[in-house]
């Protein structure tokens, strides 16, 4: 039986220079392929309401969604670490979010959950932590926040947005996160601040100096309406969905993905 990966690989791999690859995952027909194609970390993420159930947004996605899709995903799966996104509103409060935390763990099998934003959501992450929950942050474009955001735009263009985001980083590191996912920002940014932490940064349109990467599988196999300009279709030039999922992970793990395209200065 594979060993399963743990947070702590993540940081070991941080350490050592190998890149982590991340893609989303939905289901147990996909999750099975991206296991044998060698992806490191399998997120459950609320992106399903927009690729799954054609939603506009990530708003409409509930608790009992992602408990659906996270076990389809860790009942295939060994060897992948399991991260699920919390979805819209169900971590209003520390008591609630330790709640529905504890829900993803054991009903749906996650190995991990992930919170949008900073400041405003420190409580809920050490009250999780707390209670022997790993949770991976995630700042930048933060589509749960996508109505006060004004839309899918890059985020840390201002020199003042850099210091929240990096102060931001460090006050979720200091309240326990074991991962962090930057989203829509520039690369430059990306990449001090991946320094300055002790844990692993996970980017998607965040440049190649993230201590790994992740795209939406469906985005990177080509089947999108609109293809993200940080993303890239692995499955053109590949013969089937196994070897684009292979290709991916080669791609990030000799850094020849994200190009320079595929990210924002």
């Amino acid at each position: 039986m594979a060993k399963t990966l743990r947070t702590h690989d993540l940081i070991s791999m941080k350490q050592a220079g190998e890149k982590i690859a991340c893609l989303t995952s939905y289901d147990a027909s996909f999750a099975r392929l991206q296991e044998e194609a060698g992806v490191d970390v399998l997120l459950v993420g609320d992106s399903l309401g927009m690729v799954l159930q054609g939603a506009t947004t990530t708003l409409q996605v509930n608790i009992y969604d992602m408990i659906y899709h996270t076990s389809m995903v860790s009942r295939v799966c060994q060897r992948p670490l399991i991260i699920t996104d919390m979805p819209f509103m169900s971590y209003q409060s520390a008591a609630q979010a330790l709640g529905n935390a504890g829900r993803l763990i054991a009903e749906g099998g996650a190995h991990m959950v992930k919170l949008e934003g900073g400041k405003p959501v420190l409580a809920a992450i050490e009250k999780i932590v707390a209670n022997g929950i790993p949770v991976c942050g995630h700042l930048g474009l933060t589509p749960q926040s996508i109505h006060e955001l004004g839309g899918y735009k890059v985020q840390g263009k201002t020199e003042e947005s850099v210091k929240k985001m990096l102060n931001e980083a460090k006050m979720l590191e200091q309240a326990g996160i074991k991962a962090l996912v930057f989203e829509c920002i520039p690369s430059p940014v990306a990449k001090m601040i991946t320094d300055e932490l002790s844990i692993p940064t996970i980017g998607i349109g965040a440049g190649v100096d993230c201590d790994g990467q992740v795209l939406v599988a469906q985005d990177m196999l080509g089947m999108s309406q609109k293809q993200p300009v940080f993303c890239k279709d692995f499955l053109s030039g590949n013969d089937s969905i196994l070897a684009a999922f292979k290709a991916y992970v080669t791609s990030v793990k000799d850094k020849s993905f994200p190009e320079k395209e595929h990210g924002f200065d």
